[in-house]
């Protein structure tokens, strides 16, 4: 057996296909191959009048932490950015293909679920979060931004949650996903085993039936007393804020009128993440309100291209090299400050890629309008 068949496990049961993501080491990080794998199988299914409905887990305590970006960085070192662009290509296809299948995609999202795993699965129908689930977009630490569609689903989250998951990578528990729309269900996980036999025996595209199936096993969790969901009042005052400069002001306000530890630790986490990233970041998510799933897509393919060009900053490869490869947490973005950056910069990041031989992300044609319940929220 190749390694993609070994970093996507298929298990064939009545109508059901469940794809087990495979790379338990690594957090079940997306690779080139298990992207490539997912597409095949993807595709293959929508064709099988056999496949009623497809299941995605992961092997070990991560459903999936993002993309394996390390061998992305090792492309950008060596000069070859266009390289380092067809993972996000490929990447952001397989995005599209989930937010308009024509099947539901049951996501068991027990463990971790980050960046490139969100893309994996928020776009599906059904996605089941567990006590174990933990949500992040951490990208803006890296010097990347919230890609793999998030610019879509994170502008869709009640009020300017979005907004600030986005740009502080603050991670949300299971109990937190059900409440803003990220999860449709929670089951605890000692009853994940229960709620897929039950639904191997379900002969049924249905989303009715498999909803009721799921709902069986579901509970209503309690949040957490410190639950950033209930701090919504601050979020959507202050992240409501035209530009990123101004939320910072807005919180900085905000401690000032009374001490506040969690205020105080999200200025914090803004204040040492990328200055441009915050900045493409903001206009991302805020454009993404207005445009669907696809163009969102197309667009923060553009952005991407422009992050592993690194003409108008490096801080991707930076942000890599201090949180990912040397570890030493300490990485020196440049430009070093949010007022360092013109409208000019950010701008660019939003442009046409400036190459005769680069094409924009072209997305399949697909008869499927996006399923994911989080659009109707």
């Amino acid at each position: 057996m190749g390694s993609e068949e070994d970093q996507v496990l298929v298990e064939e049961k009545q109508y059901v296909r469940t794809l087990v993501l495979n790379r338990p080491r690594q957090l079940n990080a997306l690779s080139f191959q298990m992207i490539s794998r997912l597409l095949e199988l993807f595709r293959a299914y929508e064709e099988d009048s056999n496949v009623k409905f497809v299941v995605v887990k992961g092997k070990g305590r991560a459903f999936c932490a993002g993309g394996d970006v390390a061998a992305v960085v090792r492309d950008l070192n060596e000069g070859k950015w266009k390289l380092g662009a067809e993972f996000f290509r490929k990447e952001f296809t397989l995005n599209y293909l989930i937010a308009t299948y024509c099947k539901p995609q049951v996501s068991i999202l027990n463990g971790i679920v980050m960046g490139g795993g969100a893309g994996a699965s928020i776009h599906g129908r059904f996605r089941v979060a567990t006590e174990t689930s933990v949500f992040a977009m951490p990208e803006t630490a890296l010097g990347l931004f919230p890609d793999v569609g998030a610019s879509y689903f994170l502008s869709r989250l009640p009020g300017f949650l979005g907004e600030y998951c986005g740009l502080t990578g603050s991670r949300l528990d299971g109990a937190e996903m059900l409440a803003c729309g990220l999860a449709t269900h929670f089951v605890p996980s000692t009853r994940l085993s229960l709620l897929e036999e039950d639904l191997y025996k379900v002969d049924s595209s249905d989303p009715v039936i498999i909803s009721e199936v799921i709902g069986k096993y579901s509970q209503q969790p309690h949040l957490k007393e410190k639950s950033a969901y209930l701090r919504r009042d601050v979020i959507d005052k202050c992240f409501s804020q035209r530009t990123v400069e101004d939320i910072l002001s807005a919180l900085e306000r905000e401690v000032m009128k009374k001490p506040d530890d969690w205020i105080s630790a999200t200025i914090q986490t803004l204040r040492k993440a990328s200055p441009m990233s915050l900045k493409i970041s903001l206009r991302s998510i805020r454009e993404g309100r207005l445009q669907g799933v696809g163009q969102c897509l197309v667009r923060e393919f553009r952005m991407v291209c422009h992050v592993m060009k690194g003409e108008v900053s490096k801080d991707f490869a930076e942000g890599c090299r201090a949180l990912l490869l040397d570890k030493d947490k300490n990485p020196k973005w440049k430009p070093s400050k949010l007022e360092l950056i013109s409208d000019g910069m950010v701008n660019q990041y939003f442009s046409k890629v400036d190459d005769e031989e680069w094409e924009d992300l072209k997305l399949p044609a697909r008869s499927n309008l996006p399923v994911s319940a989080i659009a109707k929220l």
